[in-house]
């Protein structure tokens, strides 16, 4: 039986709603399990841990980057970066995704 691998997807929402919808499919595809901050806020401390206990339970943690910075929490940090930081810290393996064309993302999505 060939292991199914749980992938963390990451990004700024708003704009990159189309990248990750694309990132998903293909983990999809791939016979993979997908897990992202879609599935829950990140807008308190109980969200951060279930958020952080998602990264913990995942094989693979997949950033996508596009034109923004994103959301921040209370400290000023981006959800994005704090994420990122926390999957670099729990030494998973992160494949960074880098949009081709950020400046030529449409103006509703920046």
């Amino acid at each position: 039986m060939e292991k199914r691998y749980q992938i963390f997807i990451s990004s700024t929402f708003t704009d990159l709603r189309d990248e990750r919808q694309g990132v998903l499919r293909a983990i999809l595809e791939l016979d993979h399990m997908p897990a992202g901050m879609e599935l829950f806020p990140a807008s308190d401390d109980d969200a951060w841990q279930l958020i952080r206990d998602v990264i913990d339970g995942s094989d693979y943690y997949v950033l996508i980057v596009g034109g923004r910075y994103g959301s921040l929490d209370e400290t000023g940090l981006g959800f994005t970066e704090k994420e990122y930081d926390y999957a670099v810290l729990s030494r998973k393996p992160v494949i960074a995704l880098l949009h081709q064309n950020p400046d030529n993302l449409p103006r509703d999505k920046n």
